[in-house]
């Protein structure tokens, strides 16, 4: 594993900006690609993607959570370290957002989980969420989020960075602001994601807003050793995530063409074409009211190394059932309420 700085405790990061974008291109990035175009066209371009067979049962949704949150379509976006799509055993979740979907009101909101939460893992004990994947793979990152937070997700998509950076190439760049203090981190960084990717670039001469390449873009999102740490990183990733898209409604259909040809085999899903196609027709009714930074209240600690402690784990729970759910007086769990006192006597925050 690699070094992980001490980042601020305490901090919560929102972003409230209001984005109406129909919600599976921010999902899947293939729907970013396919948009405006025939329904053939987009039929014969899912099937190449990967589809992962996923059993229900082991996803860890109690009965609560499934009644509780019956009108929510709870789907996870996960960004993966692994530069090999077909071979993603080991890889950890650096980028973990759920999509909640409210599917009566079609609101929709964007749920950032910052991967060094500390949470328990099955068969782990208490760790980061982002090891997670590394451990037991998409299955193993859900049933943690189902368990930890009350939740009901059986969907995810997957990608790595590499794809992004692909994709962000052969769109021609994507706009992004750069900040003076994030120049230089960027610099630090570029070498190693262009030999995690095999893509080379050069590095970033100055700050403000710029046209950046795939790598730059991909550095951009993953750096966190700087103010806000880890939570300023998940908010550049939407970020990153939010041009892409907009850059995506300017393509043409011969490049649309060629991205799809490439970039959908190295999409990992449980979602079927099917299903996807199923949920084409309701996007336009879709609307994004927020984007979460989840735990909202978080304190570092550094034990075998740093981890950042939701403090509680069930009142960061109670709070997201109140801001995302609409549930003035849930109560947790028993697992919540159990793992939440684990991690109380193991870190002494209370």
């Amino acid at each position: 594993m690699g070094k992980h700085e001490i980042k601020k405790d305490n901090k919560t990061k929102k972003n409230g900006k209001k984005k109406g974008l129909k919600i599976f291109l921010a999902i899947l990035l293939i729907i970013v690609i396919l948009a405006g175009v025939g329904f053939g066209f987009i039929k014969s371009k899912l099937n190449k993607i990967n589809y992962v067979d996923i059993n229900e049962e082991e996803l860890g949704i109690n009965d609560n959570a499934n009644e509780e949150l019956s009108e929510f379509r709870n789907i996870v976006l996960l960004g993966l370290d692994s530069r090999d799509m077909d071979n993603t055993k080991g890889s950890r979740s650096d980028a973990i957002i759920i999509v909640s979907i409210n599917k009566n009101t079609k609101e929709v909101n964007l749920i950032s989980v910052y991967r060094d939460t500390y949470m328990e893992i099955e068969g782990h004990g208490l760790d980061k969420v982002t090891h997670a994947h590394a451990y037991g793979g998409p299955a193993l990152t859900i049933n943690t989020l189902n368990k930890n937070l009350d939740l009901n997700i059986k969907e995810f998509a997957a990608v790595n960075f590499e794809v992004v950076a692909e994709l962000v190439d052969m769109m021609g760049g994507i706009e992004l602001d750069i900040k003076q203090s994030e120049v230089a981190e960027m610099n630090k960084y570029i070498d190693d994601t262009s030999k995690n990717t095999g893509i080379t670039s050069k590095k970033i001469t100055k700050a403000g807003k710029q046209t950046v390449n795939g790598i730059q873009a991909v550095t951009y999102s993953r750096i966190r050793k700087i103010a806000g740490g880890d939570y300023k990183r998940a908010e550049r990733m939407r970020t990153v995530l939010m041009q892409t898209f907009e850059k995506a409604k300017t393509m043409n259909i011969s490049t649309i063409n060629k991205i799809a040809n490439k970039i959908l085999p190295n999409i990992q899903t449980n979602i079927s074409s099917n299903e996807i196609l199923a949920t084409i027709p309701q996007m336009a009714s879709y609307k994004v009211n927020d984007n979460i930074g989840w735990p909202y209240k978080t304190q570092g600690i550094t034990l075998d190394r740093w981890y950042g402690v939701p403090v509680t784990l069930e009142t960061n729970v109670k709070e997201l059932y109140k801001e995302v759910f609409k549930k003035e007086d849930y109560t947790p769990s028993e697992s919540v309420q159990t793992i939440s006192e684990k991690i109380i006597k193991k870190t002494g925050y209370k």
